[in-house]
């Protein structure tokens, strides 16, 4: 029987929509996942079919083909495992297929079945199309950054064997508000203080203007003078982001799976360093699978390139 379940994928800071079907039929007991998988996909097969089992829920012995479509588009990292566990099961008639079909599902898989969270949360629930499913199930530790889009319907889950009881009763599934939690201050006690700082008139008050207006600054002068403590407390002078500077930087950051413990809303502006042996490719972002680079990750905050001279001349 054929089964079709769907999921993301991050595509640069876009979320992508992924078609999964899962084809059980008669042949020898094999797991064979096709539409380039990377290796992390390859071996969710048998995470998969031990979080099925040790769930209560019977693995089919019978030949499994998953397709994950479209099949030009380069699938990587375990977020596709919840979505293709619940398509094994639909496929072997232990869930029905057209209620799982109704909902995104998103979740890395244990052996125990517990579900796990992933990167790209946030992206994934501003780009997912609410009006051709009626939610997303998620893990609950990617809940609350998610739920930063206000209109998007969450189904939190901590085991496969919960998120397979909603789907038999979908009557009990409720919308799910996120608890009231306080967004983190954006100075906190152990930040570098600007006014540590003593001597550097100049210097500071030309880190002030640049602060005050945005701009570009070069520090030049003999090692051990003060650029690079200068430099780390400089964020501490900028001005308080933005709601909408917070939600593009948290995106951003939530790509690369760089958020703080239990901070769903980046509330500081990002301060990256670039060694001079950064590549261009590290720098500016891209490469075979589109990665965020340094600029990017600086986004409303400082990029510190340090020793600038060293840089290499592309990469500049």
């Amino acid at each position: 029987m054929l089964a079709k379940t769907y999921s993301y994928t991050i595509v640069g800071l876009e979320a992508c929509l992924v078609n999964i079907e899962v084809d059980v039929h008669g042949g020898l007991p094999l797991t064979h996942i096709v539409g380039l998988p990377d290796n992390v996909i390859k071996e969710s097969k048998e995470r998969v079919k031990s979080a099925i089992k040790n769930s209560g829920f019977s693995y089919p012995l019978r030949r499994v083909t998953i397709n994950l479509s479209p099949a030009n588009l380069k699938k990587e990292g375990s977020a596709f495992e919840l979505a293709m566990a619940v398509g094994i099961l639909a496929a072997d008639e232990q869930i029905d297929p057209e209620t799982v079909a109704r909902y995104a599902l998103l979740g890395e898989l244990s052996l125990d079945g517990s579900v796990k969270g992933v990167r790209g949360s946030l992206p994934i629930a501003l780009g997912m199309d609410r009006e051709r499913f009626g939610g997303l199930i998620l893990p609950l530790a990617n809940a609350r950054e998610a739920a930063l889009n206000p209109e998007a319907r969450l189904v939190p889950v901590e085991h496969l064997q919960t998120a397979v009881e909603l789907l038999l009763d979908p009557a009990s599934i409720r919308p799910w508000t996120p608890p009231p939690t306080a967004i983190a201050p954006s100075r906190s006690e152990d930040d570098l203080d600007y006014a540590q700082v003593k001597g550097q008139h100049h210097a500071k008050r030309g880190l002030e203007i640049a602060a005050a207006g945005g701009h570009n600054v070069v520090m030049i002068g003999p090692p051990g003078c003060g650029k690079s403590m200068l430099a780390k407390r400089f964020p501490g002078i900028l001005p308080d982001m933005t709601p909408e500077e917070a939600y593009e930087t948290t995106k951003i950051h939530s790509v690369m799976n760089l958020l703080p413990a239990g901070e769903p809303l980046l509330s500081r502006r990002p301060f990256r360093t670039a060694h001079h042996t950064t590549s261009a490719v590290a720098l500016v972002g891209g490469g075979t699978y589109p990665r965020p680079g340094e600029i990017t990750l600086s986004h409303n905050g400082v990029l510190f390139l340090d020793e600038l001279p060293e840089f290499q001349r592309n990469a500049l």
